[in-house]
């Protein structure tokens, strides 16, 4: 998943008030690793030390007027512990018709279950009771209209506005509300699925998507690489499909379809780029979903599917790195998974490193060195809000935390600072075979940091005495903060930044007059990431009619400028801020001027009209999050 901190620390309680390459055969399941404390998962009922999903056979219906998905879910078992007789699963929200068992093809049965209390984090247990220890299980069911892990949007919220649009996001536990399973990045299990839907839309899923499928509302998957819950996916649409090479291409909507080609062009070089550093691409194909703006995140790894927001369409793909990421993810969560959300530096911290190596083949060093300091003053920023215990990459056990709050910049940021530190203590000779060897003995396993501390004692440090201490890396594994011997990483371009914007706060040169005319996205970040926390209205005014930043179209641009425009009484950009945060579902986007809004008694009562308009368009994920601030912002004394 694409970053988002530092807004992670809003989902928990947001979460709680919303109530929620060649073609490789297919591996088979891994065996259940021995447990450990590391290896609990305190966000999932289930029991995988005594039994395990191996495959999921779906049959689902898609119902645009109820806004649900109904049909059944057929579970093929594999048990470990011979004494076991119950099957313990995650939902949330479910409706459960019938559960039935069998063994090889023999008569379904039906069997006894018990569905529990609801909690508001977790959902409900579902337990059923098993007379022996049978092959599969067989579960009917249908979704809630609220389901926290689907949207769905009326025609009028798509950009064709004739046909709706639906979408899931799994992840972190979610998959629960639309399909009952084991909801553990523990556990791993291939899955087939037929869907059927009106013959207008295209159903798509995290599966073998066939660009020359027909559109007439019976579809079927197969996804033969077993992968954790969090990435089954599924999203339902007006959906066209464009090629960009042989195995990769983009799927949206068809007013979108050519500047997306466009714009992504290069996904088939970053392929070949990350192929040469870490291996072969295993999953077939890589296929982009454009989903329309409400998409609460900037993208979502599901695999040979990667869910994209439209708000990286920039025309000129100076925010393709976000595709570098999803892709990375091929190799570091989806190919090697953390074993629970406390390592979740495991998936995200590799990938936020291997998306830089991958924009640093193919735009330079000076445009990976630049994206790297925009990140690490982001974690800088995070890091003096966060308390000391959740600054670790190695997080201790979090029962009754919501495991979203493991997706903020320590483990983006500071784990890829980590591997970074790393590879220059150890030199790339060393290194990418070292982080190449990770991938390949441990592909499509689910892993916790003490294996990778192992396999790094073992594999790197042993082979190569006195480059690095046991100290060192306990100190970036499980010490709060950033160590005080982390690599540096300077920007050239960004010391030109700094100079011009010093000059026009010292007004020794007026903004017009700023040589600007070359910068690229990350440049215009960072001068306005620079800039004091406020200033008079009329300096904004200026900036302003020298940069149009009221209005732009960039995301990245637009998430700075509100806020700053908040903060100084500029009040001027209000409709056009209005307009983007009604526009824009993307959290990381619209946050930062949510909060800022809801700084004053009077921002906040503009916030609350903003999100009563907006609401309808949101992800359940993001009006999570905003009902969460403007709670705790009611529940705060006006300074």
């Amino acid at each position: 998943m694409s970053r988002f901190a530092p807004f992670a620390r809003l989902l928990s309680a947001g979460l709680l008030a919303l109530g929620l390459g060649a073609h490789a055969a297919a591996p088979a399941p891994a065996a259940a690793p021995s447990e450990s404390a590391r290896r609990t998962d305190e966000h999932s009922y289930a029991q995988p030390d005594k039994v395990r999903i191996a495959d999921l056979g779906l049959e689902l219906a898609v119902d645009f007027t109820k806004r649900e998905l109904a049909g059944s879910a057929t579970l093929r078992l594999q048990w470990l512990d011979p004494a076991a007789r119950e099957l313990v699963l995650d939902t949330r929200d479910l409706t459960i018709a019938t559960v039935e068992a069998r063994n090889g093809n023999r008569r379904w049965r039906q069997v006894d279950y018990t569905l529990g209390e609801r909690d508001t984090l977790l959902g409900s247990k579902l337990t059923i009771a098993l007379p022996r220890q049978y092959e599969q299980v067989r579960i009917t069911y249908r979704t809630s209209p609220e389901a926290s892990g689907l949207q769905w949007l009326a025609p009028s919220m798509t950009a064709g506005g004739k046909i709706p649009f639906m979408f899931s996001q799994s992840q972190a536990i979610h998959a629960r509300s639309w399909v009952p399973l084991q909801d553990t990045p523990s556990v791993r299990f291939t899955y087939s699925a037929r869907v059927t839907s009106s013959p207008d839309v295209m159903v798509l899923m995290s599966g073998d998507n066939d660009p020359d499928a027909a559109r007439d509302g019976d579809y079927r998957f197969t996804m033969p690489q077993p992968i954790p819950s969090y990435l089954l996916a599924i999203a339902a649409g007006d959906l066209v499909f464009k090629p960009i090479s042989e195995r990769a291409g983009v799927w949206t909507e068809p007013a979108t379809i050519d500047r997306a080609v466009h714009e992504f062009a290069d996904t088939e070089k970053m392929i070949q780029v990350t192929e040469s550093l870490y291996g072969p691409y295993r999953w077939e194909r890589y296929d982009l979903l454009i989903l329309p703006p409400s998409f609460p995140f900037g993208g979502m790894e599901n695999p040979r599917l990667s869910f994209i927001t439209p708000t990286v369409i920039a025309g000129d793909r100076s925010m393709v790195s976000l595709i570098a990421h999803e892709l990375a993810h091929s190799w570091s969560g989806n190919l090697v998974t953390n074993a629970t959300w406390k390592d979740m530096w495991l998936n995200e911290g590799f990938t936020s490193y291997v998306e830089n190596r991958i924009v640093e083949a193919l735009y330079g060093k000076e445009r990976a060195d630049m994206e790297f300091v925009i990140s690490r003053n982001g974690l800088v920023a995070e890091l003096a809000e966060v308390p000391a215990p959740q600054q670790v990459l190695m997080l201790p056990m979090r029962g009754g935390s919501d495991p979203e709050d493991a997706l903020g910049a320590v483990a983006y940021d500071k784990g890829a600072w980590f591997l970074q530190f790393l590879e220059q203590r150890f030199g790339r000779e060393a290194f990418d075979p070292f982080l190449r060897s990770w991938f390949d003995t441990h592909a499509f396993q689910s892993v916790d940091s003490d294996q990778f501390r192992a396999f790094l004692q073992t594999e790197l440090v042993d082979k190569h005495p006195g480059v690095v201490t046991t100290a060192e890396i306990d100190e970036w594994l499980t010490a709060p903060g950033i160590p005080a011997f982390a690599p540096q990483t300077e920007s050239p371009r960004f010391a030109a930044v700094d100079a011009a914007r010093k000059s026009w706060l010292d007004r020794r040169k007026v903004a017009a007059d700023l040589e600007t005319a070359n910068w690229t996205t990350q440049e215009w970040v960072y001068f306005l990431e620079g800039m004091p926390s406020e200033l008079e209205p009329e300096r904004l005014v200026e900036l302003d009619q020298a940069f149009r930043f009221t209005g732009t179209g960039n995301g990245e641009i637009a998430q700075r400028w509100y806020p700053f425009t908040v903060r100084s009484g500029y009040f001027e950009a209000r409709p056009a801020m209005s307009l983007f945060l009604r526009r824009i579902g993307r959290r990381k986007l619209i946050m930062p001027t949510y909060e800022a809004l809801a700084a004053t008694p009077e921002g906040l009562a503009f916030a609350e009209t903003i999100f009563a308009m907006a609401r309808p368009g949101y992800h359940p994920i993001t009006t999570a999050s905003v009902e969460a601030l403007i709670a705790r912002a009611k529940a705060t004394p006006a300074k």
